[in-house]
């Protein structure tokens, strides 16, 4: 059975100026160990859901080429910035998940940032089965904070943050889907292996108000000055976690879900 479609082309449209300067990027240690993991050599990668392309970015010295896809114009604006900026070149296309198919190529890795929880995962999921070769692999990753004492901001930052999503329509429809395991293993790529990489970081306090502001739940489309409210509520609330810089110490984990493509179940033709 097909999931209830969450596809919102515009949610992310005021929310995209604070990708780059706000969420955090993987460690560059991550994408190589996954690369490692699917014997990435020599083939295409495609980035699905973009955003500000950090992902696209990483895997542009590891891949033959990349192909990074996102519905919205303004996160492909960033992360054609993003990789000017890197030096690196990439394939950048406004599309949605709604909209892969073979046109756009086959690739032996598929990488998906913060994203699979937005599309229909299954019909992704059979449309990938005939983009990606046995042997290839669909990438999810993540990210997550570690109960470390530099995290002791964490707690009261997704407690504001928790505060402000209450009025989105989306959410619970979002934490009413099984698990991303639970569907890969129904699929194609069924053999799941988890990889953990830990970075200690010295991040200025500018860059966490920006982060909360990158998620659209907080306060995409709602009257009057929540997005200043959330700005100055973010401030006081991490301030005390500074150090004389201005910068918050944050380890982070970022993480990768590797769904290797074990079997074949596309029909003949």
């Amino acid at each position: 059975m097909a999931e209830q479609r969450l596809y919102y082309p515009d949610r992310f449209k005021d929310a995209a100026r604070y990708y780059s300067s706000g969420r955090p990027t993987y460690p560059k240690l991550l994408g190589q160990r996954v690369a490692d993991l699917v014997a990435l050599s020599g083939e295409n990668v495609l980035d699905l859901g973009t955003g500000p392309g950090f992902l696209a970015i990483d895997f542009a010295s590891l891949a033959n080429s990349v192909t990074a896809i996102d519905p919205s114009p303004e996160m492909l604006a960033a992360a054609s910035g993003n990789a000017a900026r890197a030096r690196v070149q990439i394939r950048l296309v406004q599309a949605s998940s709604y909209e892969l198919g073979t046109h756009l190529g086959r690739f032996k890795l598929v990488t998906i940032g913060r994203a699979f929880h937005w599309m229909d995962r299954e019909a992704t999921l059979a449309t990938l089965d005939r983009m990606i070769p046995v042997r290839g692999a669909v990438a999810l990753f993540g990210e997550r904070y570690p109960n470390v004492p530099q995290n002791a901001w964490h707690t009261e930052f997704e407690s504001i943050l928790d505060g402000y999503r209450l009025e989105d329509p989306a959410r619970a429809l979002v934490r009413a889907r099984g698990s991303d395991e639970a569907v890969l293993l129904a699929s194609a790529f069924d053999q799941l292996e988890r990889i953990g990489v830990i970075e200690a970081r010295h991040t200025p306090i500018e860059r966490f108000i920006d982060r909360a502001l990158s998620y659209a739940a907080t306060w995409h489309g709602r009257p009057g000055s929540r997005a200043a409210d959330l700005a100055f509520d973010i401030a006081r609330a991490l301030r005390p976690h500074a150090d004389e810089t201005g910068c918050i110490h944050e380890v982070l984990e970022g993480h990768a879900l590797v769904a290797r493509r074990t079997k074949d179940l596309r029909s003949p033709t």
